[in-house]
């Protein structure tokens, strides 16, 4: 067993470097190529700039005052667009009809975006939110969760939410 390994440990040798140098240029190779495209994982900036704007956007827009609908009127102006426009655009006209009656104030709050992916002017988010609701008519209240796919596009400047899928 002796001569065995005398005769081929300078190949293994030699292989194991070879297979180390090559581990090392692929890692090097990775980290200095953007293959894929996805920023969410390399650049923290842009990751959470885009985290904060789909958060804070969609916190103003699934909250509602029936006394006072404007604010969120102008935060779907400013956050929405493309599909996500349509469909909140249907969904308000409902609540405006029965909001008032119910008293109805809702409020959200995001508890977890997180980018899936992301290039310089689009990105996928995965979104926990909660939305407590309260009815001063009856004083009743409730929580409910939603899980959201988000997708979001950079329009002059400013993340947009232009799609909503919930899970």
């Amino acid at each position: 067993m002796t001569a065995f390994v005398r005769r081929w440990a300078p190949y293994l040798v030699a292989f194991t470097l070879i297979l180390g140098l090559g581990a090392f240029w692929q890692a090097h190779r990775e980290r200095n190529t953007d293959h894929v495209g996805n920023r969410a994982v390399v650049d923290t900036q842009a990751t959470t700039e885009v985290q904060s704007a789909v958060s804070a956007g969609l916190m103003q827009v699934f909250s509602y005052d029936f006394s006072d609908p404007a604010p969120t009127e102008a935060a779907a102006d400013e956050v929405l667009a493309g599909d996500a426009r349509k469909e909140y655009d249907l969904l308000f006209k409902q609540l405006e009809k029965k909001a008032p009656g119910q008293k109805l104030v809702l409020s959200a709050q995001v508890q977890v975006a997180a980018v899936k992916t992301l290039d310089a002017d689009s990105a996928e988010l995965l979104v926990f939110l909660d939305q407590a609701s309260q009815r001063s008519t009856d004083k009743e209240s409730s929580i409910s969760a939603a899980q959201l796919t988000v997708e979001a596009a950079k329009v002059d400047g400013q993340w947009k939410v232009t799609g909503l899928d919930p899970l």
